[in-house]
């Protein structure tokens, strides 16, 4: 399977991630009925780790042979980009309000091409501009049926919106700063690891159940294996060899299925500008493999983190 993947560029590997979570409000959303988010990322994060035990033990062996700022790294990330971040999202879907959830997570790539730059070194090239500006363009004429008149409904799920969508675009720089040392399974099993710690940390402080009911729990172990270690898998394996600006991009196949998932099973409606809005996106995203072997073939400079 490897050998066949390796066939693909990796951002065409992190658009199909994306888009398997972007597929995650099927079943995200119904479950915010019966169970709070902290109790469904916490049972995810229980079947996830379950699935990768057999790799726990040496992934971890290797993140600490990789040395002190790899071990913060994947800490940051599990706890981090995997637990916080996917409980402060799945809260903001609870409020129902699928237009400020995925409009606000346009600012990511923002953040990733930010941090790519301190972190990694990964400087932008002049055009790169001329992918990420109509890339974000789209998402918002995606996310917004009026994009000249803008509504956000509510200042708490604008907050964790916000937020979710730091920890993600922080999440995606240090992965690929990992990637560096660890293999791609191993990066996910210990994300998969510290986000169960910080989880299970977070199941006292805000009152929640560990465990919901036997038909939520299924579920919920659906969402684990589909969109995280199937997803989360294709992920880290396409983020080894793509430079985590492209990466973001790619990723905005997120907000574009998830959009099309509020307009025709959550009974949303799609104006024209909106459909202008995924055609714009998608096709940016169909180019960035041919962008991705532009930025290759240029001379790599010595990042910044690796310097220090």
């Amino acid at each position: 399977m490897p050998l066949r993947l390796n066939r693909l560029p990796g951002v065409v590997l992190i658009s199909i991630a994306a888009t398997m979570w972007g597929l995650d409000g099927l079943i995200r959303k119904p479950l915010s009925e019966t169970t709070s988010a902290t109790t469904i990322v916490f049972g995810e994060h229980v079947v996830l780790v379950l699935l990768t035990l057999p790799l726990l033990i040496p992934a971890l062996r290797s993140l600490w042979q990789a040395g002190p700022r790899y071990v913060a790294a994947g800490v940051a990330v599990g706890a981090g980009a995997s637990a916080i971040a996917t409980i402060l999202f799945t809260k903001a879907l609870f409020h129902g309000d699928f237009v400020t959830v995925f409009v606000l997570q346009k600012a990511q790539p923002l953040i990733v091409v930010a941090g790519a730059w301190l972190l990694l070194g990964e400087q932008p090239r002049p055009g790169f501009v001329w992918f990420l500006l109509p890339a974000l363009a789209g998402i918002w004429l995606v996310a917004l049926p009026q994009p000249l008149d803008p509504h956000a409904h509510g200042l708490v799920p604008i907050v964790e919106t916000l937020t979710a969508a730091v920890l993600w675009g922080m999440g995606t720089v240090l992965g690929r700063y990992l990637s560096r040392r660890l293999t791609f399974d191993h990066i996910s099993t210990v994300r998969f690891a510290f986000g169960l710690l910080a989880s299970a940390c977070m199941l006292p402080i805000v009152g929640a159940d560990a465990f919901s009911s036997a038909h939520d729990s299924f579920w919920i172990a659906v969402l684990a294996v589909v969109t995280g270690f199937l997803a989360l898998g294709l992920y880290y394996y396409g983020l080894k060899r793509t430079p985590a600006l492209l990466a973001a991009i790619g990723e905005l196949a997120f907000p574009v299925t998830a959009t099309l998932i509020g307009i025709y099973v959550f009974d949303s409606s799609l104006r024209w500008t909106q459909w202008v809005g995924i055609a714009l996106t998608v096709g940016v995203i169909s180019l960035l493999p041919a962008r991705r072997r532009k930025i290759v073939s240029a001379p790599a400079r010595e990042p910044a983190v690796a310097a220090t």
